[in-house]
Order: C-alpha cells, then sequence, then structure tokens
C-alpha cells in the first residue's frame, strides 16, 4: 500500500508563496538543499493550477519580480520535471505537454485511494491546497510535513494554506532545523469531529 505525504513549504505566517519573493524566499541553505537532494523518489500529485504554474517554470517563464531563475530553483524544476506527476483537472485537455505527467478526470479523493490500496510507492503532493485539504478530510493523508522559512509575508503573502481546513490533531513523528533558520516540522494527522474534551498532557 503506498504512503501519501501532504508536503508544504511556508513562511512562518502560513502562506504558500509572497508576492515578488524568489523562491524559498531566498533563504534556502546548504543543509536544506543537500536534505532536499536526499529525498527518495516520489509520485508527485497536483490539481490544474498548480500543473500550470510549475509546467509553465519548466517551459522557461520565470516567476514575476524576477529576471532568471537562480541555479537552485532551475534544479528543483529539473528534478519535478523527471519525476513522475499525477494531475488532476477536469478543464486540462491531453496531451499534458510536461513531460511524465498524467492526467486523471476521475475524483481525486476516490483515485488516490485507488492509488494507495493498489500502489507501493511514496504519494506526494506539491502545492494544490484544494487538493490537499480534500485527501486531509477524506481520512487519506499518512503524514503532513511542513518546512517552515523565517520571514512573515503578513504585506505580500499569497495562498494562505490552512484556510478552510477541518480541525485536526497532529502527532509530531519527526523535527529537524537546516542551516540554523530552517524548521521542518512532520506529523501524523488525525481529522478532529469536534474539539477534543480533554488536552492530553
Amino acid at each position: 500500500m503506498s504512503e501519501l505525504l501532504v508536503d508544504f513549504i511556508t513562511s512562518l505566517d502560513g502562506y504558500a508563496s509572497g508576492e515578488g519573493w524568489p523562491g524559498f524566499w531566498g533563504l534556502e541553505g546548504p543543509e536544506y538543499l543537500a536534505w532536499l537532494g536526499e529525498q527518495p523518489e516520489v509520485t508527485y500529485l497536483m490539481g490544474a493550477n498548480t500543473y500550470r504554474l510549475l509546467s509553465g517554470f519548466a517551459a522557461g517563464e520565470v516567476p514575476s519580480g524576477q529576471d532568471e531563475f537562480r541555479p537552485e530553483e532551475e534544479a528543483s524544476v529539473d528534478e519535478l520535471t523527471q519525476a513522475s506527476k499525477v494531475v488532476f483537472s477536469s478543464s486540462l485537455e491531453e496531451p499534458l505537454k510536461w513531460a511524465n505527467s498524467t492526467l486523471v478526470r476521475d475524483d481525486a479523493v476516490e483515485a488516490v485511494r485507488a492509488m494507495k490500496a493498489s500502489g507501493s510507492g511514496l504519494l506526494s503532493t506539491i502545492g494544490s491546497l484544494s487538493l490537499c485539504r480534500s485527501l486531509l478530510r477524506a481520512g487519506l493523508v499518512d503524514r503532513f510535513r511542513v518546512v517552515m522559512f523565517p520571514v512573515i509575508t503578513g504585506a505580500t503573502g499569497e495562498e494562505r494554506i490552512y484556510d478552510g481546513y477541518p480541525d485536526v490533531a497532529l502527532e509530531m513523528i519527526e523535527h529537524r532545523t537546516f542551516d540554523g533558520r530552517i524548521q521542518l516540522v512532520e506529523y501524523k494527522p488525525r481529522v478532529l469531529e469536534h474539539p477534543p474534551l480533554i488536552v492530553p498532557a
């Protein structure tokens, strides 16, 4: 059975990106980049908006506010191009132009449920906030990982991650600091029907 990881990089205040900021908020360091390079092979899951954005980067479109990609950003996009990707959309048309991408028009929750049951590798979301929220609500997420960068983007932040989420209890299974400033936390999530009557000690 496959394992499903929801994987976010965020500002401290929970934004997935910020207008005018470079990738990784320009704050990635050698420890963090080395850790990224050690990650196991995964199949990425995404929605149409994330596909359009990332495939545009792969085709050479530079994020607004930048003249060109930094080497770290180019390497990240190249790795995504080589990886297997499943895109859930009713609006995109086949064939998808980005290499190693498969379009799925079926209900994403049921499709991922079937992928988990029949597969053996690691599935990981990338971006796709509404997809992640739906998969979490359905109880399909095995691990919830957040890498927080030391910046507050109150004025320029875009894509608030946790708006619309249910209440979720999180059991920590890993934590780590990279380059003395970037904080990773990883949890086993459990969706709650209501707040717990007793808070664990």
